[in-house]
């Protein structure tokens, strides 16, 4: 049974899971679905086709599917999908997709998206996706597993950010970010391999070993990218880590790849 503050305004067409709680102020509207156990802290807004997985909560004044800004958005019902699990904090904006995108924004599992954070239309997050303070996902962006986006963070349109990857805080973001990757700067340039992280989720010495030796490679001076691709994938075909990063560099793309600035440091 759900819990609804008489302050709050759910619209009877709305689908609310067991043990939903909707606190003061929230709008719940006519199209949006809550999962078991979601909680709306207070003050929240949910509109548009929106479908939120078991045991999310969002905290004060986030607003998660409303229209998105994009000019050529005509009204089109388009959803947004947000997985279970996931922290939707204080001010953070989640949009739903457009016609050019897939009408789809989905956010997945285990997200944690701190105060002011924006997920803008047709987005694709994977699960345990951490955006912190502030950090802005233009239109269309992926960001992988596990990939931790700093502070004041800004991504531009159609950018990939591979999984288990770093954003330094304040950072500008204009090309792709490999898998396991670590960018800063005004614009980003790549800075290494995000070791903290390999660490902390437990990747072995040997995964480790062998993406440092693989990174060197791929953004050494001699040679083209395509000619270090293959030497690579010759040199680490079986290691799937190292694997993961060559393939989203073969892969289509609308950006181009993050470089280093000063030789390849890993």
């Amino acid at each position: 049974m759900a819990g609804i503050h008489p302050t709050a305004i759910v619209d009877p067409k709305a689908k609310l899971g067991e043990g939903v709680t909707i606190g003061p102020y929230c709008t719940v509207g006519a199209a949006v679905s809550l999962g078991a156990n979601v909680e709306l802290v207070s003050h929240v807004v949910v509109a548009g086709h929106t479908e939120v997985g078991a045991n999310v909560r969002v905290f004060p004044f986030a607003a998660v599917g409303l229209s998105p800004q994009d000019r050529k958005y005509q009204g089109e019902p388009s959803r947004l999908v947000v997985g279970a699990d996931t922290i939707v904090r204080e001010h953070a904006t989640l949009h739903p997709g457009t016609a050019g995108g897939g009408l789809l924004t989905s956010v997945g599992d285990g997200c944690l998206l701190m105060i002011g954070s924006h997920v803008a239309h047709d987005c694709k997050l994977g699960k345990q996706v951490t955006l912190i303070n502030n950090a802005t996902l233009g239109g269309h962006v992926h960001v992988g597993d596990y990939a931790i986006l700093g502070g004041l963070s800004a991504v531009h349109q159609y950018v990939r950010i591979g999984q288990y990857a770093m954003v330094g805080g304040m950072t500008g973001v204009e090309g792709d970010v490999i898998p396991y990757g670590l960018v800063m700067g005004d614009r980003a340039r790549l800075a290494g391999l995000n070791l903290v992280g390999l660490k902390r989720r437990g990747f072995s010495r040997d995964e480790i070993h062998a993406l440092r030796a693989a990174y060197r490679m791929l953004f050494a001076a001699e040679g083209t990218l395509a000619e270090r691709l293959d030497d690579v994938t010759e040199l680490f075909g079986k290691m799937k880590v190292v694997m993961d990063i060559v393939e989203f560099i073969r892969a289509d793309a609308n950006r181009p790849i993050c470089q280093p600035k000063n030789g390849a440091a890993a």
